[in-house]
């Protein structure tokens, strides 16, 4: 241990204090310390995270993906903005025109995928800029909430990757239909933070995001509006709330946001987990889950009690 001499006329030294107005400039809030090395390195390449992977180009955002979260072709397929056939014909084509190329034939994937696609697309007036940049954002930002969720495992970047985000020559990436559009690391932070504090706000729980639902039956079912009645048409017992997001062609964040309302109202409940030699499946009617954590177990008591009264 070191130690310091002070006298009257010099006083011991101040302890460090964390500017936090440079840390909301920064937009880190603990989400990815290693994200927000890259950024400010302006490095290039994938990192790849528990929950999925984000593609970083100059140190910006430019792609997405988790396994929780439909992809930006699902959305466009949703409501008839395009048809699923199309968007597979521009990823088919996309390939066979970087075989043509002299590159060889190789998967296509990531943000190469939703660019060459994007572009076909596009270009053959099938899809408008402004309708494939709403719904690539909407994909981004939605994949990166759980991408950049806590983990258990440390995440790992490859500098430098196989998505090809090359511009031809002499032509304006920004001028370009269907180019993409990069994010940057602090807005994306700030938003996945924001995200993570609604979901707080609405049902503490977390419990319910990932694993099967079931219905809770009540006495006097609560109104509900219709965007929530899809969702809870599809609580079966076995389905998550990222199947039913995948079956209504809606972002899975959106549909954590109706889940946890439903919980809020008491007409959703994660399942149990199954018993030793039990297989998993759909719950019985009336089949009510109490929640791991007390504080929502009695939170839950009291309004069944108010609602007695």
């Amino acid at each position: 241990m070191t130690t310091v001499k002070t006298t009257p006329a010099t006083p011991p030294p101040r302890l460090p204090v964390r500017d936090k107005a440079a840390a909301t400039d920064r937009g880190w809030g603990g989400v990815s310390p290693m994200l927000t090395r890259l950024a400010a390195e302006r490095a290039t390449g994938v990192l790849v995270r528990e929950r999925g992977t984000l593609h970083l180009a100059d140190g910006k955002v430019v792609h997405a993906d988790s396994p929780a979260a439909p992809g930006a072709d699902v959305l466009l397929a949703a409501h008839g903005t395009l048809d699923p056939a199309m968007w597979r014909e521009a990823l088919a084509e996309s390939v066979q025109s970087l075989g043509n190329a002299g590159t060889g034939t190789r998967r296509l994937t990531g943000a190469e995928a939703v660019q060459q696609a994007g572009r076909r697309l596009v270009a053959g007036g099938l899809l408008t800029p402004g309708a494939l940049e709403m719904c690539r954002l909407t994909a981004l930002y939605d994949a990166a909430y759980f991408a950049l969720s806590p983990s258990s495992a440390p995440g790992r970047f490859r500098y430098g990757t196989e998505d090809g985000l090359d511009d031809g020559p002499g032509e304006a990436p920004d001028d370009r239909p269907g180019t993409l559009r990069p994010v940057p690391v602090a807005d994306l932070e700030r938003e996945t933070l924001r995200r993570r504090d609604l979901l707080h706000r609405i049902w503490p729980d977390a419990l319910p995001d990932e694993t099967p639902l079931t219905r809770e039956y009540r006495p006097a079912a609560p109104s509900i509006p219709a965007r929530r009645q899809a969702v809870l048409a599809r609580v079966d017992g076995v389905r998550t709330a990222s199947d039913i997001a995948r079956e209504l062609g809606r972002p899975a964040f959106h549909t954590l946001v109706d889940v946890r309302r439903l919980m809020a109202a008491g007409v959703v409940a994660p399942c149990p987990p199954a018993l030793p030699g039990e297989p998993p499946g759909p719950v019985g009617a009336g089949t009510s889950v109490e929640s791991a954590d007390p504080h929502i177990t009695l939170l839950k008591r009291l309004r069944d009690a108010l609602e007695a009264l």
